[in-house]
């Protein structure tokens, strides 16, 4: 019997990087999930890869900026499973470097929507689903060093620090009804994730360059993994309100 038997997580930017991990080593663990993410072939690929495993994926396309797919990632999670006990705020993107003085709408809309919007809607559908259920639940969001660090532009920064102020909230908030809210400091890691970042902002990047001299060589997306099942799973239950930094030690400098 895996750790996460028994349980029904919904995990957002599922088809790649972290994401994909995430759901990989849930599904091991025995957790039935919905993998949410843009790209459904990519989801229906995981889906497949992991059929022979104690735990079941359901793909769930959408864009989890929008309020509705947040809404309906989670009802069709408690259609098709019964509940939901976990939900894993993962997807996200990059600005392009831009210090605050060059940072365009369009960007600061965009970066907002995936990074910001998405975990608002998503947790606010979680928690009065989790209330519903008189149950308690977890809540896993995957934040960043740049919610302390200038390593990325003023709105990518900005967008971290808000889910690492949600999720300590949260935990707050909801301590008395069971519902858990942790959030993962991720450092770099190998995955996709810069590829939405697009020609960086020159000026932005020239200035960021002494704290990512400081950063360790990039990690595995397995890493991000191992630390989101312990916060998801039994094992933490008495970890609310936590940032757990998983960046080899780039905290420290």
């Amino acid at each position: 019997m895996g750790r996460l038997t028994g349980k029904v997580a919904v995990v957002t930017g599922a088809s790649s990087g972290m994401g994909k991990e995430i759901v990989t080593l849930f599904v091991k663990e025995g957790a039935k999930v919905v993998a949410v993410a843009r790209r459904k072939e990519r989801l229906d690929e995981l889906a497949a890869a992991l059929a022979g495993e104690e735990g079941k994926v359901l793909a769930f396309p959408g864009d989890i900026s929008s309020k509705e797919v947040n809404d309906a990632m989670i009802d069709f999670a408690v259609e098709q499973f019964g509940k939901l006990d976990i939900l894993v705020n993962n997807a996200g993107i990059m600005d392009s470097m831009e210090p605050v003085g060059n940072f365009s709408d369009e960007k600061l809309e965009k970066v907002f929507g995936v990074n910001v919007y998405g975990p608002f809607y998503a947790t606010r559908k979680a928690v009065n689903t989790f209330l519903n259920q008189k149950s308690g639940g977890s809540i896993v969001h995957i934040a960043s060093e740049g919610a302390y660090k200038t390593c990325a532009g003023a709105v990518y920064c900005a967008s971290k620090a808000a889910v690492v102020a949600l999720s300590r909230n949260t935990a707050f908030m909801y301590m008395a009804e069971g519902i858990r809210s942790n959030s993962i400091i991720a450092g770099g890691f190998k995955t996709e994730i810069g590829a939405s970042m697009g020609q960086p902002d020159m000026d932005g990047y020239g200035r960021i360059q002494k704290t990512l001299a400081t950063s360790p060589a990039p990690g595995e997306p397995t890493e991000i993994a191992k630390a989101a099942l312990y916060l998801a799973s039994d094992e933490a239950s008495y970890v609310s309100g936590a940032e757990l930094a998983v960046d080899g030690g780039w905290c420290a400098s």
